[in-house]
């Protein structure tokens, strides 16, 4: 299985981006994981832009404040439940200032929401990165998440 992690908006902070390079690396360990930066827009390029980016056997998550949440622990279960499920990919998707279009939120299978709160989308990208590499250690039994 691989992940891709496509993101909309720019670098900005390196401090940042340096904690999600270094949790890209340790998923990398276990699953080919890559990072696809889309340009800023309209909701409506943004999403053509995203699209374009998928095959139709991608299993998509977007990350969507209305979403599901889920603990650690589910989503360690998620995360195995699409492995047996054979996905040869997952695609998590962090949208816009003004979210997805309608095209984008039709094509995902799931939404999860990591919190009700408001995130700069560069937070957002490493509280992904380390949410996915802590779900990983779980189903992996590494000692990186305490309960």
């Amino acid at each position: 299985m691989k992940f891709t992690f496509i993101s909309v908006g720019k670098k900005n902070d390196s401090d940042i981006e340096e904690a999600v390079a270094d949790y890209t690396k340790r998923i990398g360990r276990y699953f080919p994981i890559e990072w696809k930066l889309i340009p800023t827009s309209d909701k409506e390029k943004e999403g053509e832009s995203i699209l374009k980016t998928m095959d139709s056997g991608d299993f998509v998550v977007v990350l969507d404040d209305k979403g599901k949440e889920l603990n650690t622990i589910e989503l360690s279960q998620f995360i195995e439940k699409r492995m047996s499920a054979s996905d040869k990919k997952i695609i998590f998707v962090i949208g816009g200032a003004y979210g997805f279009s309608e095209e984008v939120y039709k094509r995902a299978n799931f939404k999860w929401s990591l919190s009700k709160l408001t995130f700069p989308h560069q937070l957002v990208r490493l509280i992904l990165a380390e949410s996915l590499y802590r779900a990983i250690s779980v189903i992996k039994k590494e000692p990186y998440h305490h309960e």
